[in-house]
C-alpha cells in the first residue's frame, strides 16, 4: 500500500517506519560528521604549524574568466574559492595604488590585504586550506601579495580585449543611465574606478561605454603584467582550446597533478572566443580598438580596424 508522506511524497505504507528510521540514522550520521569536521577544522585553524601559506591569486580583468578559472581551482582536494572576497574588493580602493619600487605603499597594502585574508579565513575555518582569490582589482597590487604572502602562487589569465569588451557591454556595468553593480557588489556606473588615471578623470566622464570597457581591460593587464607577467600568464583562448595542455601548465605551477584539473578546465567555452566580431557594432569596435589597439596589438592580439 502506497500513501502520501507529511512532506508530499510517496512512501510505502508496509516499511514507512523502517525506512523513516533509517532516514533519521542517516542524518544522525551527517550530523556527527559535520560536527567532526568542523572540530577538526577549528583544532588545524589554532595550529600554527598547519596553516597554509600557498595561497592562489587569479587576476586579470573583469569578464576574462577569472571566476571560472578561481571556481575550477577551489573546487579541487585542498583548496578553497573564496570568490572574489567582497571585503577585500571594498578594501582595495581606497588603498593607494604603489607604484613602481614604493617598497612602502607596498608594505602598507600588503599588511591590510592579510589581515582581511586572513580574518576571512579565520572566520571560515580554512586556514589549512589553499584558498584561491580572484578579486579583480588585485591586478593592481601583485607586487603587494608577494609581500604579504611569500609562498604565493599567482595566475595572470589574459583574454582579447575586444571580447573583454563585449561581455562588459552585456553586463552594462559602464554605463551612464544607472547605477548598476558588478560580481562583488560593489557599484561601477559613472564614477571614476581606481583604474582610470587620474589626470584623466574628465575624458572618462564623456567617453563612451565601449571606450570605457577597453580602458578597463587595457589598464588591468598593463598592472598585472607591470613591471613583468605576474606569475603565471594563461590565455583564455589557450585554455577554452587546449584545456589539457593549459591544466599541465597550471598544475607545474601549482605543484599539484594535472590530471585533477583536466575536468574542470573541458568547461571552458570556445565559443565565447572571437564573440566580439558577433557582437560589436563597428563604431563600438573602432572605439575600443582606438583606446587599447596598442596593447592589442603587443599582445599579438591583432586589429580589426585601421585608422584608429
Amino acid at each position: 500500500m502506497r500513501a502520501e508522506g507529511k512532506a508530499g511524497g510517496i512512501v510505502d505504507g508496509s516499511s514507512g517506519e523502517g525506512e523513516g528510521a533509517s532516514v533519521r540514522a542517516r542524518a544522525r550520521r551527517q550530523a556527527v560528521s559535520a560536527a567532526a569536521g568542523r572540530g577538526r577544522r577549528r583544532e588545524l585553524a589554532r595550529s600554527p604549524a598547519r596553516r597554509e601559506q600557498r595561497l592562489v591569486f587569479v587576476v586579470g580583468s573583469p569578464r576574462s574568466g577569472t571566476t571560472f578559472l578561481g571556481q575550477a581551482l577551489g573546487g579541487l582536494p585542498g583548496f578553497l574559492d573564496l570568490g572574489e572576497a567582497p571585503p577585500l574588493r571594498a578594501l582595495l580602493p581606497r588603498l593607494a595604488v604603489p607604484s613602481a619600487g614604493s617598497i612602502a605603499a607596498e608594505d602598507v597594502a600588503a599588511v591590510r590585504i592579510r589581515g582581511v585574508l586572513e580574518r576571512i579565513r579565520r572566520f571560515g575555518f580554512a586556514r589549512q586550506l589553499r584558498c584561491v582569490a580572484q578579486t579583480p582589482e588585485m591586478a593592481f597590487f601583485v607586487p603587494a601579495l608577494a609581500r604579504a604572502y611569500p609562498d604565493v602562487r599567482v595566475i595572470h589569465l589574459l583574454r582579447d580585449g575586444r571580447d573583454v569588451a563585449s561581455s562588459l557591454l552585456e553586463q552594462g556595468w559602464l554605463g551612464f543611465a544607472r547605477q548598476v553593480r558588478g560580481d562583488a557588489g560593489l557599484g561601477w556606473g559613472s564614477h571614476r574606478p581606481l583604474w582610470v588615471e587620474p589626470e584623466r578623470a574628465s575624458e572618462f566622464e564623456q567617453a563612451s561605454e565601449a571606450t570605457r570597457a577597453a580602458w578597463a581591460w587595457r589598464a588591468y593587464v598593463t598592472a598585472a603584467r607591470n613591471p613583468q607577467p605576474a606569475g603565471l600568464e594563461i590565455r583564455y583562448e589557450q585554455m577554452a582550446a587546449d584545456p589539457t595542455g593549459t591544466a599541465t601548465l597550471i598544475a607545474s605551477h601549482l605543484e599539484i597533478p594535472a590530471a585533477l584539473l583536466d575536468r574542470p578546465l573541458s568547461r571552458a567555452h570556445p565559443r565565447s572566443v572571437g564573440r566580439f566580431r558577433r557582437e560589436l557594432s563597428s563604431t563600438q569596435l573602432r572605439e575600443v580598438e582606438r583606446e587599447a589597439g596598442g596593447l592589442l596589438a603587443e599582445l599579438g592580439y591583432g586589429r580589426e580596424t585601421t585608422g584608429v
